[in-house]
Parts: structure tokens; C-alpha cells; sequence
């Protein structure tokens, strides 16, 4: 009987020392994840934040059919006093029943309808009206529902891809890239190599060669990917914190806490193994065109494109 009871008492204690270093392990990561995550925010520019033309309480976003999550993805670039320009326009989507992720780059010279505004390149219904408008004009244009944005400003994009990644993100360039304009110089040489993230946002935005926009786009999306597998590897999990302290004065979203934490999560248990991609207008779809005060645009068969997007999100 006492050995018994000497038993218990041994397993009860080795139980309570399992469950205070379960819990000292907890308090340890939470101080962690705030430490990272406070540091991100102290590293940031404070001051930065983002114009837009319209609040985010405006966004009537719409919930997608079947249980998909489609995100307006915005990267601005601001100069200043000049006018905010988007200078790059994305529908992502997430399937949590088929674990899918999928991304379609619309081209910002697209020639739509813009509600009130009339026909005019994609790029300015942002300029007019925020992501109200950009999410009104496609829903009108295409026939997609969104339900959330984020819009992320350049300078944030740099410094997410320097924290995540203190020594650079890993891409094929393709071919040599020079150019120079008021944003700075792009300088890259062909082969693959890493990136630091000025030079990774050099290398998505260079439009410099016979495809334009096309080949900008791809590039685009061959960075996002780049920067999922950086995101979700170990070393990546563990600089999310730190990540999100930094992005937050070069975001504006109307996604919450609890959805950011959802599918944050979602994604980092299940992993998805591939991002499926398209662009639109399609290479088959379009034609250059120039319109008087408007400029250089890219003229579409409406049907066909509207077509080719809901089939390519629907997954038919």
C-alpha cells in the first residue's frame, strides 16, 4: 500500500513538472512572438502611412461563392504630393476545403468601365476612388466578388522582404535588366542569384522589354512565390512577428485580426504546394491601342476575358 501511494505521488509530481515547463514554454514563446513583433514596429517608419481616397469602413466587400476567400491585392506607389498610383492589381484566392491558392494579375492598362468614371485604364479607378472603386469596377468589368483588400506600399514591401529574409531572396533573373526613372535604377544581371528586397522590387516592376506588362506580371507572380516558400519554411515561420510588426505602417486592410489569424494558420499547418496563376487580359484576348487623353491602352474581348477569369477561379 505505501509503495502505491509513493508511486502516485512520484507520477503526480512528474505530471506537474511536465505541465509548469508545458507552461514555461508557452510564456517563453508568447514573450517571444511580442518581442519580434514590437521590434518589426520599432524598425518601421512610424510616420509612414498609407493615402488612399476612400476609408476602409467603405470597402463593401462581398462573401465569394462556395466557401472561397477572394482578396483585392494592392502595391501602391507613393511619391509625395503626387497622386497615388496602383501600380500593381491582384485577386488572390483561397480555397479552405481544396487547400488552394490561386492569383490572377490584372494588367493595369486594361481599358474598363469604370462606374461614373467611363472607360479608362484599370490603374485609375484606385486614383478615384480607392478600393471601393477597384472593387466595384471589377465586380462590374469581370464578375468577381471580393470580400477583403490589403493594399501594401513599396517602401513596406522592401522592408518585409529585408526582414524576412536578412540575406536576400533567391530568384532566377531571367536576363541582364538595366533601367532608370524617378522610382531609381533597376541593375541586374542574368542567373540566379539573391535578391535584397530593393532589388526584388526591382526585378518585379522592370517592364523594359518587348512582352511590357506581361512579362512584368509574371515576374510578379513569380516573386509572390518566392516569397511563400521563404514565408513557410522554418526560418521564415520564425520571423512572422517581427514580419507583421514591420509591414503594419505600410498596410491598410479591412481583413481583422481574428481572419489574418485564421489563415495564417491554415496555411502554415497545411501548406499549400503550389499558387495557380493567371493573367488578364490573356496574350489570345487583347490588342494595343492608344486612346486620345487617356494614353496607351490594352483593348479586350470583354466576354472572353470575363469568361476566362471566372472559369480560372471556379476551377473548371
Amino acid at each position: 500500500m505505501e509503495t502505491n501511494r509513493m508511486d502516485k505521488r512520484k507520477k503526480k509530481r512528474k505530471r506537474t513538472k511536465i505541465l509548469m515547463g508545458l507552461f514555461a514554454l508557452f510564456l517563453a514563446l508568447s514573450a517571444y512572438v511580442v518581442y519580434e513583433y514590437w521590434a518589426g514596429k520599432r524598425s518601421a517608419n512610424s510616420e509612414m502611412t498609407i493615402e488612399t481616397q476612400a476609408d476602409s469602413t467603405d470597402f463593401n466587400g462581398e462573401e465569394s461563392p462556395k466557401g472561397k476567400t477572394n482578396v483585392l491585392l494592392l502595391g501602391i506607389d507613393q511619391r509625395g504630393d503626387e497622386v497615388t498610383r496602383s501600380d500593381t492589381i491582384m485577386i488572390g484566392q483561397y480555397d479552405a476545403e481544396t487547400n488552394k491558392v490561386k492569383l490572377v494579375s490584372l494588367l493595369r492598362d486594361t481599358y474598363v468601365n469604370i462606374p461614373g468614371s467611363g472607360y479608362q485604364k484599370l490603374n485609375a479607378a484606385f486614383a478615384l476612388g480607392g478600393p471601393e472603386l477597384m472593387r466595384k469596377t471589377i465586380q462590374e468589368n469581370f464578375g468577381i466578388h471580393l470580400k477583403y483588400y490589403a493594399v501594401v506600399d513599396f517602401n513596406g514591401f522592401v522592408n518585409i522582404v529585408d526582414t524576412l529574409a536578412p540575406n536576400g531572396v533567391e530568384i532566377e533573373v531571367e536576363k541582364d535588366m538595366y533601367y532608370k526613372d524617378g522610382a531609381g535604377t533597376i541593375d541586374l544581371k542574368q542567373g540566379k542569384q539573391k535578391l535584397t528586397g530593393k532589388e526584388l522590387l526591382g526585378y518585379a516592376r522592370f517592364r523594359n522589354d518587348a512582352r511590357g506588362d506581361y512579362a512584368r506580371v509574371e515576374r510578379q507572380q513569380k516573386v509572390i512565390k518566392a516569397l511563400k516558400d521563404q514565408t513557410l519554411s522554418f526560418t521564415g515561420i520564425t520571423k512572422l512577428p517581427r514580419v507583421i510588426g514591420t509591414i503594419q505602417p505600410y498596410l491598410e486592410t479591412n481583413m481583422g485580426a481574428p481572419a489574418i489569424l485564421g489563415y495564417s494558420k491554415n496555411l502554415i499547418i497545411n501548406p499549400p504546394e503550389q499558387i495557380e496563376t493567371l493573367s488578364i487580359p490573356t496574350d489570345v484576348y487583347h490588342t494595343d491601342q492608344y486612346v486620345n487623353g487617356i494614353g496607351a491602352v490594352i483593348s479586350h474581348n470583354e466576354e472572353e476575358t470575363r469568361n476566362k477569369i471566372q472559369e480560372f477561379l471556379r476551377g473548371e
